[in-house]
């Protein structure tokens, strides 16, 4: 039964990133629930200065508060034309409270004047690993997913800044990418794929 098997916890009770976990996870026999599903109501502070440090801080935390494994990530959008802004901040780029809407046009506006072939960017992402089996230290792994600012928001799909990152290779920004073509090339997708063999063997062992 599906009670009986061996559960993951995402650390997130963002409900599109965790149906894209889903998605990229699809291959686990596991039953993969987000933070509020696994009945933790307790936060992680992202005190950390870097992607890495802030995924082994929730996947450690939220691994003590439920008592099962988890998988926590961190990622965000660096751009070189704003030294690596927005980085470990692009989920409060702007300030606290805003929504991915609202956060767009901030970073279109910082990136006014800025010319073609001098905007490239990066979508990156860890995922850390934390729980039963693993040991004192999280495992962590990372994917990077290159790309440009778009001049301007295009397509309806996922979500945060992806209508607004173009893939030159591709003539599309993530956000007109379907769900498929996406989890194929994004950061997360590319660390998720590092990730599974592991996740798998420690959930058989669970």
């Amino acid at each position: 039964m599906d009670a009986e098997r061996p559960v993951l916890v995402v650390a997130t009770r963002n409900e599109g990133k965790l149906s894209e976990f889903r998605r990229l996870l699809r291959g686990l026999d596991a039953r993969i629930v987000g933070l509020t599903e696994a009945g933790v109501s307790g936060g992680v502070e992202e005190a950390g200065g870097t992607f890495e440090e802030n995924a082994r801080l929730k996947a450690a935390g939220y691994a003590r508060m439920s008592g099962r494994l988890v998988l926590a990530d961190d990622s965000g959008l660096e751009v070189d034309a704003l030294r690596g802004e927005p980085g470990v901040r692009s989920a409060r780029y702007g300030g606290e409270g805003l929504t991915d809407r609202e956060r767009v046009p901030l970073l279109l506006e910082a990136m006014r004047g800025v010319q073609p072939g001098q905007r490239a960017a990066r979508f990156r992402a860890v995922l850390a690993v934390a729980g039963p089996g693993v040991g004192r230290e999280p495992l962590t792994f990372e994917g990077v997913l290159e790309g440009e600012i778009a001049e301007r928001p295009l397509g309806g799909g996922g979500f945060g800044y992806d209508p607004v990152f173009w893939l030159p290779e591709r003539g599309v920004t993530v956000a007109q990418l379907s769900p498929e073509e996406k989890d194929a090339v994004s950061h997360r997708g590319r660390a998720a794929r590092l990730a599974l063999p592991v996740l798998r063997r420690l959930l058989a062992a669970s």
